[in-house]
């Protein structure tokens, strides 16, 4: 019998003052109450109840047993009422994953808005352009991009289609003239990404009347970081594919140049992703009714233009 199975049979009878009351609350039989006691007893060498056919009390010994675990039995009963308040408000850790770029810019309107709502939640945020595996990484919840998430997941759409395009400083179309075609890429020097995790080289994805297809181009330059591959091409050492929300200032400014136009699809936008066992949590349901609101105002249509 472990401690707490003791304790437990203790409290029972010298609340109840009768072996046969105690068993039918702790819904066992009195036998082995009256066992478990006379176990307790034997373990410490000392009397806890004095018994008669009419009656249990206390001994002197087992007041003041008693006397001593009611504290400790009154911060047990708090800990379990506060661990119940966690089924009734959202309360805890989220662990979320999203891409450097887009989870950057969805964070910094979305965590602001769960902590003013949500105190009791916390955050840690891990920004990767890799993609990973909620369940065995330890997150709860990812954003990626439509295409990039699990069909056995559950997906909650955060943003509008994004948008993506063909640029390079104008220094380098001067120099290497502009494509005017998609497979005229293949000629050029281009600035390639690379996903972490797996190594691959995501191809370029175009649309031509009702048909799509995709270029794998020869790459002059490869980085795992949209950034990164924006500064390069600033710099005029080749064309990439970048969406727009990395690169609208540089366009506007004249930094860089879009070509192509015509011919780059959207992308199907940004989703909330979680396992479908976890939207029964309170954080995970007060995260997704969070992202539900900034989606249905179109919050994240402003920061992911």
């Amino acid at each position: 019998m472990s401690a707490l199975d003791a304790i437990r049979l203790f409290l029972a009878v010298a609340q109840q003052r009768s072996f046969t009351q105690a068993a039918r609350s702790l819904d066992i039989s009195p036998t082995a109450v009256s066992k478990g006691i006379r176990a307790l007893e034997k373990k410490h060498g000392v009397a806890l109840f004095a018994r008669t056919t009419r009656s249990v009390a206390l001994t002197e010994a087992g007041q003041a047993l008693l006397a001593a675990l009611r504290p400790a039995v009154g911060q047990i009963d708090e800990a379990f009422k506060e661990l119940a308040q966690f089924r009734k408000r959202p309360a805890g850790h989220l662990r979320l994953s999203a891409p450097r770029a887009f989870g950057f810019l969805v964070a910094r309107v979305l965590v602001p808005r769960m902590r003013a709502a949500y105190p009791d939640i916390s955050f840690d945020l891990a920004l990767d352009d890799g993609l990973v595996d909620l369940v065995a990484d330890g997150y709860n919840a990812g954003i990626r991009l439509g295409q990039s998430i699990a069909q056995d997941m559950v997906a909650i759409r955060l943003s509008r289609p994004l948008a993506w395009s063909v640029v390079a400083a104008p220094g380098y179309f001067e120099r290497h003239g502009v494509p005017q075609a998609p497979r005229e890429l293949l000629a050029h020097r281009t600035l390639r990404y690379r996903f972490p995790t797996s190594s691959l080289l995501p191809p370029w994805r175009f649309a031509e009347g009702d048909a799509g297809f995709q270029l794998d181009t020869d790459a002059t330059l490869v980085a795992n970081d949209t950034r990164l591959l924006a500064e390069l091409a600033r710099q005029g050492l080749g064309i990439a594919y970048l969406p727009d929300m990395e690169i609208e200032d540089d366009v506007r400014d004249g930094r860089l140049q879009r070509v192509l136009t015509g011919f780059v699809p959207d992308s199907s936008g940004l989703f909330l992703y979680f396992p479908m066992r976890a939207q029964n949590q309170p954080k995970m349901r007060a995260l997704i009714e969070q992202a539900g609101l900034l989606a249905d105002e179109g919050l994240l249509d402003v920061v992911c233009p």
